[in-house]
């Protein structure tokens, strides 16, 4: 009986081997081209911002807390996580931040309170939860999801939001907690501004425009939205925005889009926006990009209202077309492709 070559068994046994890896090397890169996308757009509100109304150092640091909270959301998404997690991890993020409206940083009421909402919805099987008029909430946005979660209702509001929320053991803080030097400075300069503005003048709409929000879409091709605020500064007899609405400050929708609002808020509520941009899309068959521009530049501006979108679609297309000088914004889109914007020229 004829032996087989030691040297010519060892070598074809390791071809062998190199062609089974090379093999499975390729199909676990064809399994990775073919993971379905994912894509998140965060807002941080809109405005008369503009590079001369920023020092280099708060842009600095506006620019890295957008950053920081993108990533993090985008890391959600990345480990197979669902859309509704990366949402709240990404404006959690943000509502820790003092320098945008949701959370600590949050904007005075004209008694020098702290009053915020916040609202999420999951565009797998449209539930929604909301919270508005909450004092203490750490994480508004997350309230919202305990609504949503764990409660028949879409909205709960004040005292009784509050209560809900300890019952779901959520973090509570002192409100000086939530106060900033720049709300307390900002809130003395409107009230004396309102104070010297006669009965044919407006006080400056700068105010109006800050919120947080975040739009994303996960591998199983589910989209979700939410969006957190502290409101309008110095309101009054419990003010409640576009924010904590579900149709005019959030929606999601997986057979349109997902969308989170931020502008003058009695606008978005009269024009039901973000609804509307997603029903748009469902029902004239716009893409993503004509429905937004439609309403935010058209429908909205054309009415007085000022502010913006940021929207994403079940494809992983993104939009965030805003009618103000600026507005905070980032995304990571279906590419992994990383963009921090605040100005319109960018």
């Amino acid at each position: 009986m004829r032996c087989l070559d030691p040297m010519r068994f060892f070598i074809q046994s390791a071809v062998a081997v190199l062609i089974a890896m090379s093999n499975l090397a390729t199909g676990q890169i064809t399994a990775e081209l073919e993971k379905p996308p994912t894509a998140i757009v965060i807002h941080g509100g809109a405005g008369t911002i503009s590079r001369e109304s920023l020092t280099r150092e708060r842009e600095d640091v506006i620019r890295a807390a957008l950053e920081k909270a993108i990533r993090a959301g985008y890391a959600v998404l990345e480990g197979d996580g669902s859309a509704m997690d990366a949402v709240t991890t990404a404006i959690a993020i943000l509502e820790d931040a003092p320098e945008f409206n949701a959370g600590r940083g949050a904007v005075l009421t004209s008694e020098g309170s702290v009053e915020m909402d916040a609202s999420i919805m999951n565009g797998r099987n449209l539930a929604a939860g909301a919270i508005s008029g909450v004092q203490g909430i750490r994480h508004p946005i997350l309230a919202a999801r305990a609504v949503l979660e764990h409660s028949p209702h879409v909205m709960l509001s004040g005292r009784g939001a509050e209560e809900f929320a300890r019952e779901r053991r959520l973090e509570f803080m002192p409100e000086s907690w939530f106060k900033t030097e720049f709300r307390l400075d900002q809130l003395d300069r409107i009230k004396a501004r309102t104070q010297a503005a006669t009965a044919t003048e407006s006080a400056d709409r700068d105010e109006w425009f800050s919120t947080v929000g975040t739009v994303a879409l996960d591998r199983s091709g589910d989209l979700a939205a939410g969006t957190s605020t502290g409101g309008m500064s110095n309101k009054r007899f419990g003010r409640v925005g576009d924010s904590p609405i579900i149709g005019a400050g959030t929606y999601a929708d997986n057979r349109s889009c997902a969308v989170s609002a931020t502008g003058h808020g009695e606008y978005f509520i009269r024009h039901v926006v973000a609804y509307n941009i997603c029903a748009r899309m469902q029902f004239a068959g716009d893409t993503l990009s004509e429905s937004a521009e439609a309403v935010i530049n058209g429908v909205l501006a054309d009415d007085g209202g000022d502010g913006g979108i940021i929207a994403l679609d079940a494809e992983g297309n993104i939009a965030m077309p805003f009618n103000t000088p600026g507005m905070y914004r980032a995304s990571i889109d279906r590419d992994g492709n990383l963009d921090v914007l605040i100005y319109r020229n960018e």
